[in-house]
């Protein structure tokens, strides 16, 4: 059975439908099934008392977790016919795992209001999809922030479900779900996580050390600038916080022209970060526009080439 096939008919059914309301209020959505068995295993796991208790507690909960989505995905794959039907039926059960619809959306909710000239519905908007304060951002900052999310979650979001589920089928993309999930609710360096996330932090930076540079590529392939997107992305990457969210933003920065990252406010607390890019302008309400039209176009190259894969 080709998994690269059963992937596209995946973000093919995505890209039409994405994950409906309707649907979403009837069963709610597998992440949100993940998500109530990390809290459950955060509850009781975590219980912050010697780093290396909590170390240990935090891998049990990955060890579970991941076991928890995998099981039933083997089980699935295994009862699955041959061919085609099977591609298709195997695609149809991996599309809640890919967010490529609900990522254009989001953003698309950003652009709208900031190229009307509402800043404060921007401003609204997204603070549904980063963590930084909003109320400081002018438009330069929103668009940065915006356009930063969609890179990063292009990568997070759709192009690594998509990579896992192309080289192990449906116990990859969910066992990868699975790990992303937990890396965000308690991946963080918290008081409270800083060690019982440890394990799955780690974890998705491995999982993600490929999907990450695919999506720098797939964002220079499909840009006008390729060159100074690769040149941007060679040079600036390794300088963001993160080892993998560098390269598919650096890539935007890049192929739009524009410099990302730099200082954000988090709260009270400042974070100064390196610019990726930094003799480039700061982005504006245009520049989302095009971000999204990359996006949409580093996609169409994605399936171009799980097509591709499928036929080989």
């Amino acid at each position: 059975m080709s998994f690269a096939a059963m992937m596209l008919v995946a973000l093919a059914i995505d890209a039409c439908l994405g994950w409906p309301d309707w649907l979403y209020r009837r069963i709610g959505h597998p992440v949100t099934w993940l998500g109530r068995l990390i809290g459950i295993c955060d509850h009781r796991l975590n219980r912050q008392g010697p780093a290396v208790a909590d170390i240990a507690m935090g891998a049990v909960t990955v060890v579970l977790v991941i076991g928890a989505a995998i099981l039933p995905a083997l089980m699935l794959q295994f009862i699955l016919p041959q061919g085609w039907l099977g591609v298709l039926i195997g695609g149809v059960l991996a599309w809640p795992l890919i967010a490529a619809r609900s990522l254009h959306s989001h953003v698309a909710l950003v652009a709208q209001p900031l190229g009307q000239g509402d800043l404060s519905g921007a401003r609204r908007a997204v603070a549904m999809i980063v963590g930084r304060d909003p109320a400081r951002l002018d438009a330069a900052g929103v668009s940065r922030a915006a356009l930063e999310s969609l890179a990063e979650n292009s990568s997070d979001g759709v192009i690594a479900p998509l990579f896992w589920g192309m080289v192990a089928g449906l116990p990859g993309i969910a066992a990868y779900k699975a790990v992303n999930t937990m890396d965000s609710m308690i991946g963080h360096r918290t008081a409270r996580h800083e060690n019982f996330g440890k394990v799955a932090a780690r974890l998705d930076d491995l999982v993600n050390l490929i999907p990450a540079r695919l999506t720098g590529l797939l964002f220079a392939l499909a840009s006008a600038r390729p060159k100074a997107a690769l040149q941007v992305m060679r040079r600036d990457a390794r300088h963001h916080r993160s080892p993998n969210a560098g390269w598919p933003e650096a890539a935007m920065a890049g192929a739009l022209g524009i410099r990302l990252s730099g200082p954000r406010s988090y709260g009270d607390h400042v974070a100064d970060e390196p610019w990726l890019n930094a003799d480039a302008p700061d982005p504006g309400p245009a520049d989302l526009t095009r971000g999204l039209a990359l996006y949409r176009r580093a996609l169409f190259l994605g399936a171009g080439f799980l097509g591709l894969l499928a036929c080989l």
